[in-house]
């Protein structure tokens, strides 16, 4: 039995939605089985250090059941609807995701401080492209690396002085 296409472009959506609610499922249950792994001796005021994982997983698994619910009662009914030929804007996905990547893979050779700094413009960057403003200039580039800087220096060095965590630094002294 064949349905009318305009019926079958209603289903799409809620099935589409329904995929991205089971795919939270997916991503909530892989978190947990890593949270098995980690040891779950009370630290500091009573809580594990698993305490954090089970909790997002708790999360991820609650926001995906209540996705796949809404997208099995007939999808976001409320959701406004995007102009006609809206597509997401890949370079500055690709930006940001070069930004976090960088961050990850050099945050134990140049630093934290820096590799935060370097993510911070990076993303800027990708922003900034996605509302079309490309072409700034130094000085916007300039103006992401001294923010960068003035956010990522006070959170190490609250850290490091003045919660004692360790985080990766440049040198030795704990101040940069």
């Amino acid at each position: 039995m064949k349905q009318d296409p305009e019926t079958q472009d209603r289903r799409t959506p809620s099935f589409l939605q329904g995929l991205v609610g089971l795919g939270v499922i997916a991503l909530a249950l892989g978190l947990a089985v890593g949270a098995i792994s980690i040891p779950s001796d009370a630290g500091y005021a009573g809580v594990g250090p698993n305490f954090l994982p089970w909790l997002v997983s708790a999360a991820l698994l609650l926001c995906g059941g209540f996705m796949v619910y809404e997208a099995r009662t007939g999808g976001f009914r409320h959701m406004e609807e995007g102009p006609v030929g809206d597509q997401p804007y890949w370079p500055g996905f690709v930006w940001m995701s070069a930004g976090l990547l960088a961050n990850a893979g050099l945050i134990t050779t140049i630093g934290f401080i820096f590799s935060c700094t370097l993510c911070f413009v990076l993303a800027a960057r990708g922003l900034r492209n996605a509302e079309g403003r490309v072409g700034d200039g130094l000085k916007s580039w300039g103006i992401d690396l001294l923010t960068g800087v003035l956010i990522a220096a006070p959170v190490y060095w609250m850290f490091t002085q003045f919660l004692g965590i360790n985080l990766p630094g440049l040198t030795q002294t704990g101040w940069l």
